[in-house]
């Protein structure tokens, strides 16, 4: 993850969507929220994509992001843990893994149609 990109350089209209989506499959238990969780699942083979908040402490990051790339989880950045944990019910998160596959391919399809190159929230892998 590049602290060099600017956070908030995705457009709001794909942001609102993705945390919708988000927030559908929170309600519908189809993500794991949090590291632990997120880093068990990704372990377990369950993980179809990642959101990961770029803001949260080194040690949060350290815990999860070396798994998922480990395991090839696709991961989009994002730069706000509070706007993650809004989109499912909590203050604050650093992770949401998606174990849902159709789920997944509608968060990839809105942050890869909207994202330029170089933006904060990007798919990586």
């Amino acid at each position: 993850m590049d602290s060099a990109d600017a956070p908030g350089a995705m457009d709001e209209a794909v942001r609102r969507k993705v945390l919708g989506l988000v927030g559908l499959g929170a309600r519908g238990r189809l993500v794991v929220i949090g590291v632990d969780q997120v880093r068990l699942a990704a372990v377990k083979g369950k993980l179809q994509c990642a959101l990961v908040a770029t803001d949260v402490s080194r040690h949060s990051l350290e815990k999860v992001v070396p798994v998922l790339r480990a395991r090839r989880v696709e991961m989009v950045e994002w730069p706000s843990a509070a706007e993650l944990g809004g989109a499912v019910g909590r203050e604050t998160t650093a992770a949401i893994g998606i174990v849902d596959q159709a789920l997944a391919r509608g968060i990839r399809g809105a942050v890869a149609g909207a994202a330029p190159a170089g933006d904060a929230t990007r798919v990586s892998r």
